[in-house]
């Protein structure tokens, strides 16, 4: 790591914590396909206390859970106990129950229909399933505050026992995929997620932080969350996790540290390899990363169907982006300096991340604001990337 890299980070992170509108705290990383070149804290745990963030504070990972529950349906592929392609009611009958979401009648109620073809796996790993979540969706929404489904936070097999928006493969729709996907591996194995996680990918890549059940001193270490109101301030929400949740949520329930993130990232970048040996078959990484949506199927802006939780948006717009079995790919080029290609994603409280092949790099930025898209943690995350870029990738020689 460069000392100009250090500095040009350091002060990112002090500026997103110290301007008006700031975040409470911020924890930010950067791997190469070896090492964390780059690990630092700013900011405080709470905006009502004076406790400092550190590096080895605890956050809630929320939706980058998800790329770790499809690295273990990609080791359940590799050992031959799991077909992509295969109606995924084999594996978790209960999916082979739900139905479209046609609309509502007069009096209200849900209009539900059969739908033209089964849900495979591999759409629920691509969000084209027909599933949604009701932050983004006004039908979902509808159905939550109606209290005809409990909200997916709730982390309940209840909460996943939704209608589909749509016929399965016909869109892209941000949603409950992967915690179906949890269910599915649980189906396979006849084992609870958090054990299977724990055996294929959490002990051999070292990630000891992460956990659906955060234990007493997690608890106490955990960064808070935070609402930023529409006058802009922030205000502490009362979030515990839970201390026996129903369904181990595969997108959107561990809690862990940046720290162990980057070692998630880093074997990505390493062909499968993390610090205690091969976890995925480099074939495997390989095939993971290229599109996997068709190309008639697009991924849409986000809309907010539910303001506390996410504002209106889009990563990089007019820039094209596709999905791969585990990440979003951005299509072309980024103004942060990604290449095209570069997979990433993010979670709801604006934790956001990035892997670059291409370069051998990658990077994890966590605050605990909502709501998603905040534009002081959002943009902290872009200038904390093109630094990384500006600092640690050569530019091209144009000759």
């Amino acid at each position: 790591m460069t000392d100009s890299f250090k500095a040009k980070a350091d002060e990112v992170l002090r500026r997103t914590v110290s301007s008006l509108p700031g975040v409470p705290g911020v924890i930010a990383g950067v791997t190469n396909e070896h090492q964390t070149l780059y690990l630092n804290a700013e900011g405080v745990r709470r905006v009502d206390g004076a406790e400092p963030v550190t590096t080895d504070s605890p956050v809630a990972l929320l939706s980058t859970t998800k790329a770790i529950t499809a690295t273990a349906a990609l080791r359940l592929v590799e050992q031959g106990r799991l077909d992509l392609d295969a109606p995924a009611s084999r594996y978790a009958p209960d999916l082979g129950r739900l139905r479209v979401l046609a609309g509502f009648d007069q009096a209200g109620e849900p209009v539900l229909r059969p739908p033209a073809t089964q849900i495979t796996t591999r759409q629920l790993l691509t969000h084209s399933s027909g599933l949604g979540y009701e932050y983004f969706n006004a039908d979902y929404a509808r159905l939550v505050g109606e209290e005809r489904q409990p909200p997916i936070a709730t982390s309940t097999r209840a909460a996943l026992d939704t209608p589909l928006l749509f016929d399965p493969g016909t869109r892209w729709e941000y949603g409950t995929g992967i915690d179906w996907v949890g269910r599915v591996i649980e189906g396979v194995t006849g084992q609870r997620l958090s054990e299977v996680l724990a055996r294929e990918v959490l002990s051999p890549l070292g990630m000891t932080t992460m956990t659906f059940v955060p234990g007493p001193e997690q608890r106490r270490a955990l960064v808070g969350t935070h609402l930023r109101t529409q006058e802009g301030d922030l205000v502490p929400l009362d979030v515990e996790p839970p201390t026996s949740p129903e369904v181990d949520s595969g997108g959107h329930g561990l809690y862990g540290t940046v720290g162990d993130y980057l070692r998630f990232i880093r074997m990505w970048l390493n062909d499968g390899v993390g610090e205690r040996g091969r976890v995925l078959e480099a074939e495997t990484v390989r095939d993971a990363v290229r599109q996997h949506l068709p190309d008639h199927v697009e991924v849409t802006p986000f809309r907010s169907a539910m303001p506390t939780a996410t504002n209106d948006g889009e990563f990089y717009p007019g820039v094209r982006k596709t999905w791969s079995l585990a990440f979003m790919i951005n299509q072309d080029a980024t103004p942060t300096g990604r290449p095209a290609g570069t997979q990433g994603w993010a979670g709801l409280a604006n934790l956001y991340y990035w892997i670059d092949r291409e370069n051998g790099i990658g990077g994890f930025w966590a605050t605990q604001v909502l709501p998603f898209i905040d534009p002081a943690s959002y943009g902290g995350y872009l200038e904390f990337e093109r630094a990384a870029y500006d600092e640690l990738v050569p530019t091209p020689d144009p000759r």
